[in-house]
């Protein structure tokens, strides 16, 4: 389906599409693979929306990406999608200053990190990875409408294999805390809220995608101790003997391919990496998609779960 594959780049992905006219909200933007996407895409002409939750860190990324293409659209915003409250502040800024949003890429998250909660009391890689995201995403709605590519990009990652959503207990109140489970469920939750939003909104010409980008080294671990690394680099190495690190532009080239790859014009509501679709498989540890990241009840189930726990409200 695809030319491109593990090893391809940003640069590669994007050469000769022009994305002049188009405006991309990116959260998680100041660092990693959210500033390497803006960088890529602002060199393509689109005007970059770069959000995080640090107004330094946003100015020096874009002062980063601005020595490497002049003339670089950039504007910056500030949000915490740690809190609701921020996340309102932020998308009523938004509405004020921005006419449309054409590609919004949802690409900032945390891993494994210590037990904790929210301003809002939701667990923090639940709360952060996909509550936060899904309360971002409904508020910016009325942008999203008024675009004209109309795609979601969610980041999502392999760790969906660790475990399902778990609606009975999402927060740990009632079990024993484990930050590889609460990463993996919080990354099923967003494919299946890409399934959500395909359901919901292709009928508007709006589709949504999941991505793994890939292993790469950046400060999404910034909370795992050495044995929580060894640990996860054991468990890697032994379900997939040939692993290697991705670059940063190897790993954002996968979020650049669903936000724009002409091949996935009218389809939605799938998981993509190494810059295709990936099938579903339920048993390999190397690759692939679980079969209960794509079940649709299951979107609808965490879709009810969301709204009630964020109190956001999509246009029906």
């Amino acid at each position: 389906m695809s030319e491109f594959g593990w090893a391809s780049t940003t640069d590669e992905v994007l050469d000769g599409k022009d994305l002049r006219g188009l405006t991309v909200f990116i959260t998680g933007a100041n660092s990693g693979l959210g500033q390497e996407t803006a960088r890529a895409m602002a060199s393509k002409g689109a005007h970059i929306i770069m959000a995080g939750r640090d107004q330094a860190k946003l100015d020096d990324a874009a002062a980063a990406i601005h020595a490497e293409v002049p003339g670089a659209q950039l504007d910056t915003i500030t949000v915490d999608l740690t809190s609701l409250e921020n996340i309102r502040a932020a998308t009523s800024r938004a509405r004020q200053r921005f006419s449309k949003i054409d590609l919004l890429i949802n690409n900032a998250g945390v891993m494994a990190t210590p037990f904790g909660h929210t301003a809002d009391g939701f667990e923090m890689q639940f709360g952060t990875n996909h509550l936060g995201h899904f309360a971002l995403t409904g508020e910016l709605f009325p942008l999203i409408e008024a675009g004209e590519g109309k795609r979601i990009v969610n980041l999502s990652s392999r760790g969906h294999h660790f475990a399902p959503v778990d609606f009975e207990d999402p927060h740990f109140r009632h079990r024993p805390y484990d930050p590889w489970q609460s990463y993996g469920h919080s990354k099923t939750a967003n494919v299946l809220f890409s399934v959500g939003l395909e359901q919901r909104y292709a009928v508007l010409g709006i589709h949504a995608y999941a991505v793994h980008p890939g292993g790469i080294q950046t400060n999404l671990g910034r909370h795992m101790t050495p044995e929580m690394i060894e640990t996860l680099m054991k468990r890697v190495t032994t379900s997939d003997a040939g692993f290697a690190w991705k670059t940063i532009p190897q790993g954002a080239a996968t979020s650049c391919w669903a936000a724009t790859a002409p091949e996935l014009e009218g389809t939605g509501g799938v998981y993509c990496e190494d810059c295709h679709v990936a099938e579903v498989d339920d048993e390999s540890s190397q690759g692939g998609v679980r079969s209960y990241a794509l079940n649709p009840s299951y979107a609808d189930q965490l879709w009810k779960l969301s709204e009630d726990l964020t109190g956001v409200k999509y246009p029906s």
